[in-house]
């Protein structure tokens, strides 16, 4: 087996390089003067099961391209299986036609990746589930929900002092696999616009008063919807209110929208490396998911169940 990490989140890569006792495959990613990406592998990878760790975060399209390119290399250097290692999967937000005339860029990432030469696919939190339809290879998609609910129990405990909020209907299940783990109460926020310019309305179904209000997410891109959420859970009285959210992406103001809302934290996983703002703010914190990764790397090389880590 062997472990070839990308320019995306080298940490995250080394981690699981440790976690796993394998030194990362060396290799030379580089640019020529025009940008034009170039992987050249430095070590026999013939007859190899290889993994590459990227995620396809910010600069999206550099970071698949590099993905892509590191895939192709893999297969003309004779590697006998290529998984693509993809913590966050960039791509995902685009699942559906949203309006006439636009793409399902989902489903096109999805054959690039296969196209270029990848065997399998393991990735965290998908956006949506039926993504894994898209693809015509294996796809292990794991959970974070085992590290989040480790993390609450330790910082927040369990059972009647806590209530686990999802900040949109569509994160219902998210949310509620994780409050049956805590055995805690479920609430939900419903949000709408009733125009065009007229601020969103919150309605909380269920009850916070008096608890701990843990919101539980996939993505917290812009902070937008997050913020207000937190907003509204402590004017309903909630005694504390914190965000759990698998992929920081924090893109444009979203550090300074975060740290100045009533979250008292919002804790991301190492899916997508910290920026500078991230690591600085005072009520930001990454928890890693690099044992996650690695065992789940470890059985798919052995052949072993996947699933069993989440039982």
């Amino acid at each position: 087996m062997k472990i070839l990490a990308c320019n995306s989140n080298r940490p995250l890569a080394e981690a699981i390089a440790a976690q796993l006792s394998l030194p990362l495959t060396k290799a030379s990613v580089r640019r020529f003067s025009d940008m034009e990406i170039f992987i050249e592998i430095q070590e026999n990878v013939r007859g190899e099961d290889v993994f590459v760790i990227q995620s396809t975060s910010y600069p999206a399209n550099d970071h698949l391209m590099e993905l892509l390119v590191a895939q192709d290399a893999l297969g003309r250097g004779s590697a006998k299986r290529v998984t693509s290692v993809i913590p966050y999967f960039g791509y995902a937000r685009q699942d559906r036609k949203t309006g006439p005339r636009t793409p399902i860029s989902a489903k096109l990432a999805a054959n690039l990746i296969t196209t270029s030469g990848a065997d399998r696919l393991l990735t965290l939190d998908l956006h949506s589930g039926q993504i894994q339809g898209f693809f015509d290879i294996p796809v292990d998609n794991l959970y974070a929900a085992p590290v989040f609910t480790k993390d609450i129990k330790e910082n927040y405990g369990s059972g009647d002092s806590l209530v686990i909020v999802s900040p949109d209907v569509g994160g219902v299940v998210r949310a509620r696999q994780i409050a049956r783990r805590l055995d805690a109460d479920l609430a939900i926020i419903d949000k709408r616009r009733e125009r065009a310019g007229v601020s969103e309305v919150m309605n909380i179904i269920g009850n916070v008063q008096g608890r701990n209000a843990i919101l539980i997410d996939d993505i917290v891109d812009s902070a937008g919807t997050l913020c207000n959420a937190a907003d509204a859970l402590s004017k309903a009285g909630a005694t504390s209110v914190a965000a759990y959210v698998t992929h920081g992406v924090l893109s444009g103001g979203a550090v300074a929208r975060v740290t100045s809302s009533p979250l008292e934290t919002l804790v991301t996983t190492d899916s997508i490396q910290a920026t500078e703002a991230v690591r600085v703010a005072h009520n930001i914190r990454q928890i890693s998911i690099a044992p996650l990764m690695a065992e789940a790397i470890r059985r798919i090389s052995a052949e072993q169940s996947v699933s069993s880590l989440f039982n």
